[in-house]
């Protein structure tokens, strides 16, 4: 409140100063170089598929488990979506299906990181084509040296309500490439001051970033509390379950082994929202093709997501905590 304040106070609320600020303290938050703070997800999507110099009827691959808008950005640049499917052990679009869809004529990967995972053990490397790593969910989550922005080319990470950082709406476009980075300055001539971030909502991110640890950690104990609940069922985490991993509790979703209906009424009864993790993917259409999908589809039907923010009350927390544990 106080950050806002001051900002209205300076009368600076367009982008300026704090925007440079906030992009500056997240890239040493993601441990990146260059970053720019844009207003939407949608915008840095688009520069960045821009700055990879997307072509008119270029394939671009990604995850059938990608948010839709991924398919969207690519359509509107002239481009064509390949789906891939996932590596069931986390949720991520699987390297094997990454350089297979480079083998059949994808010009670039988008790398959607859903729900707190990482594509542990899948590097990458070499597959010849650029990479676009979306760390929005991710942010914050690993295994040893193995986290979040260290695979892609171009890496991304947005700010919305729902997000690790939020700034109430936008996203950060990041590289190590200065290449890269200076590619992006003559795309946004003419149009920059519409398209930054205004200091209004930097002001907030600051602050976020500021007390991202904290928060982090309230956000991984409700995580570990709520596995731990959900052993007492026959459902599973939605994912990488290993201990050892460091999850960063952007949500909390489970694999169910029943109905997703029954077990959505079943929440309701008791007042805990719940939804469809992936009820807006990208490849929504494609819940029949098992000969394609086959770890997707699974997760595209029967994987459903409770609230897990680090200013859960404690009445909240119980009720959560009840309804996991019991779960049809």
């Amino acid at each position: 409140m106080n950050a806002v304040l001051q900002t209205l106070v300076d009368e600076k609320i367009g982008p300026g100063e704090r925007k440079r600020q906030f992009a500056t303290d997240f890239c040493t938050l993601a441990g990146l170089k260059y970053g720019l703070m844009l207003r939407s997800r949608f915008d840095a999507l688009k520069l960045a598929l821009r700055c990879l110099h997307i072509e008119e009827g270029d394939s671009i691959g990604m995850s059938v488990l990608s948010p839709r808008f991924y398919a969207i950005a690519v359509k509107e640049l002239g481009g064509k979506v390949k789906f891939g499917d996932i590596n069931a052990a986390t949720g991520c679009l699987a390297e094997a299906e990454a350089r297979r869809l480079v083998e059949e004529g994808c010009k670039m990967i988008i790398l959607h990181e859903p729900m707190g995972m990482i594509p542990l053990h899948e590097p990458y490397k070499d597959m010849g084509v650029p990479l676009i790593e979306d760390m929005t969910e991710s942010l914050g989550s690993f295994l040893d040296a193995d986290k979040p922005g260290i695979r892609g080319d171009i890496v991304l990470c947005a700010f919305e309500e729902e997000d690790m950082i939020s700034s109430a709406g936008g996203s950060v476009i990041m590289t190590n490439s200065k290449d890269l980075r200076d590619s992006w300055t003559p795309l946004l001539e003419g149009v920059r001051s519409y398209v930054e971030m205004p200091d209004m909502n930097a002001a907030l991110g600051i602050i976020q970033c500021a007390t991202f640890s904290e928060q982090l950690e309230k956000r991984r104990t409700f995580y570990r509390l709520f596995q731990k609940s959900l052993l007492k069922t026959r459902h599973k985490v939605f994912g990488i379950s290993a201990l050892e991993y460091e999850v960063n509790g952007y949500g909390f979703a489970v694999l169910l082994d029943s109905k997703i209906e029954d077990v959505m009424k079943f929440a309701t009864k008791y007042q805990v929202s719940s939804q469809k993790t992936f009820a807006g993917c990208a490849g929504a259409d494609k819940s029949d093709d098992f000969d394609h999908f086959p770890n997707a589809i699974p997760a595209m039907l029967r994987c459903i997501s409770f609230p897990l923010y680090p200013f859960i009350s404690q009445s909240d927390n119980d009720m959560l905590v009840k309804v996991i544990s019991h779960l049809p």
